[in-house]
């Protein structure tokens, strides 16, 4: 089955499946997400599919070597930036779970109106806890 995705957005998501994955070893990650997400969400792309979107996103990354073979961090963090940028309000969410006496395991996923979103295995985030979220919430600045 083809996906009916734009070219201008299988154009875009290849670009960003080659420039992202390197910068996740030589930025810090608070510092990318800060760039990933923008300032503010663009205006709502609609002849976008984002499912259609991560399955190419899937199929870019599956198809690469390291260091730009998929893993969930460079998944989240290339479809946070494609779809901040086609006006969705999606977060970042990165968590850690504790599997028995083997040390911690990490996983990144999107996340829309408090969901889980476009992830593979829905449930698999329920088992981590959140040590970190893109977009940062900022704290209320107090008036002198």
């Amino acid at each position: 089955m083809m996906d009916s995705l734009p070219v201008g957005w299988r154009m875009r998501a290849a670009v960003m499946v080659v420039i992202v994955p390197p910068l996740l070893h030589l930025v810090s990650f608070s510092r990318l997400a800060g760039w990933l997400g923008g300032r503010r969400l663009s205006a709502p792309a609609r002849n976008l599919d984002d499912a259609s979107l991560a399955r190419w996103v899937d199929r870019l990354l599956r198809n690469l070597p390291n260091p730009w073979r998929r893993t969930c961090l460079k998944r989240a963090a290339v479809l946070y930036y494609l779809l901040r940028r086609a006006g969705r309000p999606v977060e970042l969410w990165i968590g850690v779970q504790k599997h028995g006496p083997s040390p911690l395991a990490a996983h990144a996923w999107l996340v829309r109106s408090g969901q889980p979103y476009l992830e593979p295995h829905e449930e698999h985030p329920e088992h981590h806890t959140v040590i970190a979220r893109f977009p940062e919430a900022h704290p209320a600045v107090a008036s002198a």
